[in-house]
């Protein structure tokens, strides 16, 4: 467990000299037990390459005690590297009395390997140690000694082998899943984008039919069943259906009538009291009768009346239009008159 208490430590790095010298100049050299030497990896022995713990342990350390150590970045021994500097560790922590510091248990270490067979006597450690009240001294540990070995061959049986291939695991299905479930996601992306392009091109659509007057999206829509096209028996229904859609979108923002939700006979009781002209009234109750006939009775109508379905659908269309407009310029008329006078 690595300290995350009030202990101040140094981690200032000295030659071991310069260490010892200090420590005759500023305090005691004090003879603190043995270092430790412990494999990272437990082995019956060290094998070439093996990264072990060399470093030294105390008990019972105040807080606020300070250490400055060796400096091993020039180099540690021969034969013998430092993978990874000094790091100390906090084993273990004691409450102490009242009013007085906290003590804990340290561990201090360099990481070290060997790349060549043979045995090392590794150095010994010093470690300058300065207490709360300022009093420095020198603390030794004796060094260890490293056994690097590499590993046996039986020369007997030993054969050589040519290098195997890469060995091919099969895929499974955990492996996959993360592919897939990205492949399911975009692909609900994609269907999404469609749906909200789609949704605002019709939005525009329909905000732009709004903005038009209501005869003019009228004749729009009445002229994409111009032609026979639409006259087969088997697409009547579609062609009446769209004529009188339509008439009955205009006849509702002309003439303030809910004709889309209405029946064909309360549409045209609605319509008896509006300012119509009757031939153009009898002439669209027809048509709307006849689209009845073919949508809901299977009638079937002839060349005839199919050719004047949407002539009189435009001809309702811009008559009462028209007459809407020459009751609105009739009653503006008098009344520009009467300011004259």
């Amino acid at each position: 467990m690595k300290s995350v208490y009030r202990l101040s430590l140094l981690s200032i790095l000295l030659p071991a000299v310069m260490a010892v010298a200090g420590a005759r100049t500023q305090g005691a050299l004090i003879e603190s037990g043995e270092a430790f030497l412990r494999p990272l990896q437990e082995r019956d022995s060290v094998l070439i390459a093996d990264q072990l713990e060399y470093g030294f342990e105390l008990d019972e350390v105040k807080a606020g005690t300070g250490f400055m150590f060796q400096d091993f970045s020039k180099g540690f021994c021969e034969g013998v590297e430092v993978v990874s500097p000094w790091k100390i560790d906090t084993v273990k922590v004691l409450k102490g009395r009242k009013k007085s510091p906290e003590l804990m248990n340290l561990r201090g270490s360099v990481t070290i390997t060997s790349f060549d067979e043979g045995r090392y006597e590794l150095p010994p450690l010093y470690v300058i140690r300065i207490s709360p009240e300022g009093r420095t001294d020198t603390l030794s540990f004796s060094p260890k000694i490293l056994d690097v070995r590499t590993m046996p061959v039986d020369t007997t049986g030993f054969k050589v082998h040519d290098i195997k291939g890469q060995i091919q695991y099969p895929v499974t299905f955990r492996e996959i899943l993360p592919y897939l479930a990205g492949a399911v996601l975009l692909a609900l992306l994609v269907l999404l984008s469609i749906f909200l392009i789609r949704k605002y091109i019709r939005r525009s659509a329909e905000e732009s039919a709004r903005k038009e007057p209501a005869h003019i999206t009228a004749l729009r829509k009445l002229d994409r069943f111009r032609g026979d096209s639409y006259w087969a028996p088997e697409k009547q229904k579609a062609f009446y259906s769209g004529v009188t859609d339509a008439l009955r979108e205009y006849i509702a923002s002309m003439f303030g009538i809910s004709a889309m939700e209405m029946t064909t006979k309360e549409i045209f009781d609605g319509l008896k009291g509006k300012d119509i002209r009757p031939d153009l009234y009898e002439e669209a109750k027809d048509l709307f009768e006849r689209a009845d006939y073919v949508k809901f009775a299977k009638y079937v109508a002839s060349q005839t009346e199919n050719a004047a379905a949407v002539p009189a659908a435009v001809k309702f269309v811009t008559m009462t239009y028209q007459e809407e407009l020459d009751t609105e310029s009739a009653e503006t008329v008098p009344h520009a008159e009467t300011k004259e006078e």
